[in-house]
């Protein structure tokens, strides 16, 4: 079973923004903890929070506030319809349509548990089952719709505890020769970048390929194509197939893939047992790089309402006497305060940086986006702050 690791603490729920009324209300709390499964390889949150909690009506982030996100959905849906023309496509958290509406909506379905989300989708067009992933779900789409031939989803499925649903629901609906495309966070570049923020309440597991692959195996399905990406600080997209498809050849991506994590230790607990150090360290030199500029007078904000600096700001006890307040460009964030450390959120606007000194880089998976919009600012000697891969002023 699990062997804890890394405890980040006590924190609260990553997108749970607050409302004046509220900060002074009683907050919800878990402690977040993480651990290693030696059996299947997994790497996931200890303590894990019921979903309808994290993914409702209000659910706040949404994929089209990023430019780099729009262009990314868009040039990975020109390269599904080039290399699979899927005759029915379905979309796992399909969020506000940043990806599907670049699809036929004759030919495609939405399921977004997310209301606020789903209404959106609906709202354009598409068929939209507003409901949580499962084998219900699945069968009930199989029932009104023809078999589907592709199935695609990112940043969802490390979202949901019971993973053997996950892809059994998955395997039921495809059709013979269907595929399943997902993409998640990279274990691997996580332990080498040190992000821990990649863990919070929703991002109940982190993968590798090595524990895809012991997954998809209990439905008799395997992966035989990945990708590695630059989006979400580094995440891995893994194509797969049912074993009976014979026409479709492992490729040498995953094999050289798997020795390589096999080669960092991805598979020894000892690995994450010193990850866990380098954290802790982290933790210490960030502190003194905020109290440090503090003591100095200097100005400091938050580039950046994300759920990953939610981790990073609580586990380091970065609070409001540390940072003045968090620019955002979130409609449903603007005006309100972050969780657990109560720091105001306001809208960000071209002159937000003025009279700045320093700017914690929250989304710094974001990082060439935003060094490229803020290039005047950089210009006249702001600086930004991060925590990965090492603690230090840009």
């Amino acid at each position: 079973m699990y062997k804890k690791f890394l405890d980040l603490g006590k924190q609260p729920l990553a997108n749970k923004f607050l409302t004046k009324t509220e900060i002074s209300k009683k907050e919800d709390f878990y402690n977040l903890s993480i651990g290693f499964n030696k059996k299947n390889n997994l790497v996931s949150i200890l303590k894990t929070i019921s979903s309808k909690r994290m993914f409702n009506d209000k659910y706040p982030y949404r994929s089209s506030m990023s430019e780099t996100m729009k262009n990314y959905f868009y040039e990975l849906s020109k390269k599904i319809i080039k290399e699979f023309n899927p005759s029915c496509f379905l979309e796992i958290g399909s969020n506000d349509g940043t990806l599907i509406k670049n699809f036929d909506k004759k030919k495609s379905i939405c399921v977004e548990p997310c209301k606020n989300h789903a209404k959106i989708t609906t709202k354009m067009g598409y068929k939209t089952y507003p409901k949580y992933w499962n084998l219900s779900l699945a069968k009930k789409i199989k029932k009104e719709n023809k078999k589907i031939d592709l199935i695609y989803s990112a940043n969802t499925i490390s979202h949901i505890h019971d993973l053997t649903s996950v892809f059994k629901s998955a395997e039921y609906v495809l059709s013979k020769n269907g595929i399943l495309i997902i993409e998640d966070p990279s274990l691997l570049e996580c332990l080498k970048l040190g992000s821990y923020d990649q863990f919070y309440n929703e991002h109940i597991h982190v993968f590798s390929l090595l524990s895809i692959s012991k997954l998809v195996r209990k439905q008799n399905m395997e992966v035989y194509n990945i990708e590695t990406l630059n989006t979400a600080g580094g995440s891995i997209r893994y194509y797969i197939k049912r074993k009976v498809n014979k026409n479709i050849r492992i490729k040498k991506s995953v094999l050289l893939l798997l020795k390589k994590e096999k080669k960092h230790g991805l598979d020894k607990f000892k690995t994450y047992q010193l990850f866990g150090k380098k954290i802790r360290k982290s933790k210490q030199k960030l502190r003194k790089i905020f109290i440090n500029l503090k003591k100095q007078n200097k100005k400091i904000i938050s580039y950046g309402a994300t759920a990953k600096s939610c981790t990073v700001f609580n586990y380091c006890n970065l609070g409001k006497n540390l940072i003045d307040y968090v620019v955002d460009t979130t409609p449903e964030k603007i005006d309100k305060y972050t969780p657990g450390t109560h720091i105001k959120i306001k809208k960000y606007k071209k002159n937000s940086l003025n009279n700045v000194d320093y700017a914690f880089l929250s989304a710094w998976n974001f990082k060439d986006e935003i060094f490229n919009k803020e290039k005047k600012y950089i210009k006249k000697g702001i600086k930004f702050i991060t925590h990965t891969p090492k603690p230090r002023i840009i």
